[in-house]
């Protein structure tokens, strides 16, 4: 049974977390990505609830969690440390069996690896780039550049509301195919339980783009304001993950290119890849028994060792 509950982290901030599982099994984390909340994963809280206590947080800036005002508020180290404060209060004394992450939530979950691999066990990660890889992508490859020039778009201060307008039209388009359709898994119910979740304020998710350095370059922009992404570098040590990983990678993803799965093996060791033919960046919608069966296979092996 899946449930909804609020927890209260040391540093002040609320996480709205659906949960199943009872307290003291072994933990599983699921961190949502943009635009979404975390109800996506309730169908795998359900079927892993049985063995292992599952906890899907609503992210800094999203639902009923807490939504600073502040781009400030949501520096990378700030959202991340939210994260590690959940595991402490849901797990104490013990690791994370696997958090398992999509979109923004694997960008959190990169530096969670990163910063606190004592935390986790296991790392599962869907169609989030690694931040070298990113930030090589964003510097040097204009096929990649052009595919994150969105972000401009929600780094705006009114991109929250041109997003709402028109029944958050311009927001149910990140879900559209490329025929500009919408696709059969959004249905009319699902998208009535997005518009809900957003009307509960997307200032917040905004920020998440407005407070990272890494942007791509503007069209035609000059030397000087390239600086900003060409200048930026990521020391080695803020880039090691340690922890066996397994990326499921959906192919066929318009925002994020493949050529970001190229040289993790130098920053994750333990590294598996697991491409899904003609799947988009929405991975858990598309895929959703690859998903499930590939978190299942990824468990059984931390239980072998």
């Amino acid at each position: 049974m899946v449930s909804t509950c609020i927890h209260e982290l040391p540093q002040g901030i609320q996480l709205e977390c659906r949960v199943s599982g009872q307290p003291g099994q072994a933990l599983l984390l699921f961190l949502h990505g943009f635009p979404e909340g975390n109800f996506i994963w309730d169908d795998l809280l359900s079927h892993f609830g049985q063995h292992y206590r599952c906890v899907a947080p609503n992210l800094r800036g999203y639902g009923r969690s807490s939504q600073p005002a502040e781009v400030g508020d949501y520096r990378a180290k700030l959202l991340v440390d939210d994260l590690a404060a959940l595991i402490v209060l849901e797990s104490p004394g013990q690791p994370a069996a696997c958090v398992i992450a999509h979109d923004w939530g694997g960008a959190l979950a990169w530096g969670l690896a990163n910063r606190h691999s004592d935390l986790m066990r296991r790392l599962m990660i869907l169609n989030a780039p690694h931040p070298g890889a990113f930030l090589r992508e964003l510097q040097s490859n204009p096929v990649q550049q052009a595919a994150s020039q969105y972000m401009h778009f929600l780094r705006r201060p009114d991109a929250p509301e041109r997003l709402a307008e028109n029944n958050w039209a311009r927001m149910l388009g990140f879900f559209a195919k490329a025929d500009g359709q919408l696709p059969p898994w959004l249905t009319e119910a699902k998208q009535q339980q997005y518009r809900d979740h957003w009307n509960l304020g997307v200032h917040g998710a905004c920020l998440f783009y407005a407070a990272s350095p890494l942007a791509p370059p503007k069209p035609g922009a000059s030397a000087d304001d390239l600086h900003d992404i060409r200048g930026i570098s990521l020391p080695a040590e803020m880039l090691n993950i340690s922890v066996p990983t397994r990326v499921l990678w959906g192919d066929s993803d318009p925002a994020l290119q493949p050529s970001l799965l190229e040289g993790l093996q130098a920053w994750v060791p333990q590294l598996q890849v697991q491409k899904l033919p003609g799947v988009s960046h929405w991975v858990l919608h598309e895929a959703a028994e690859a998903v499930r069966s590939n978190l299942a296979e990824f468990l059984q092996e931390t239980m072998k060792k």
